[in-house]
């Protein structure tokens, strides 16, 4: 993907809850589409391997998280942890997370991320296809800056991170500010 690109038009499966729903499970099904995530707003995508993986769990995310304030000060509306996984696995994670700030995005078909160019086969893990880890800052719909893992390709042996980091992102949103006041 490259800065200046507008993101493609999908649609996305989720879950939400739905209080109108008795039972123990509340949810209904809801599409959104690119749009409705990315329109007028300048927000953070992040995607990763899979949820619940070590690093996606233990740093990614977390680290997102964590920051949420931070990058909200620096101009983001918004942050969305997207993966090649469904409605349910994602809704768990972010559950299991604690997630308050981060939204999840569930591409469970891998359309999203085949049309962006991230979708690779992880058949050496089990995975089948999976989205490689990457970040980007989006504006109304359109990359602003791209933040990808090096070595993108099939069965990769190692998970790359480090450059899609929320650290990375801050210093990138910093300096950003910096040129923007000189």
């Amino acid at each position: 993907m490259r800065t200046g690109v507008a993101l493609p038009n999908v649609t996305f499966r989720t879950r939400v809850r739905d209080e109108a729903i008795e039972g123990p499970n509340p949810f209904r099904w809801q599409d959104m589409t690119t749009a409705d995530y990315f329109k007028g707003k300048r927000v953070i995508l992040f995607s990763l391997p899979g949820a619940f993986t070590p690093t996606c769990s233990t740093y990614q995310l977390p680290g997102f998280e964590k920051n949420a304030e931070t990058f909200r000060a620096n101009g983001i509306d918004e942050i969305y942890c997207m993966s090649v996984n469904d409605s349910f696995v994602m809704n768990q994670w972010a559950k299991s997370q604690n997630l308050e700030a981060v939204k999840v995005i569930p591409d469970g078909s891998g359309e999203f991320t085949r049309r962006i160019g991230m979708l690779v086969n992880k058949d050496n893990l089990g995975f089948g296809m999976r989205s490689w880890r990457y970040a980007a800052i989006i504006d109304d719909g359109v990359v602003e800056a791209w933040f990808e893992e090096p070595g993108l390709c099939d069965n990769h042996g190692e998970d790359p991170y480090g450059v899609s980091s929320p650290e990375n992102l801050l210093e990138y949103l910093a300096n950003a500010k910096t040129e923007a006041a000189a």
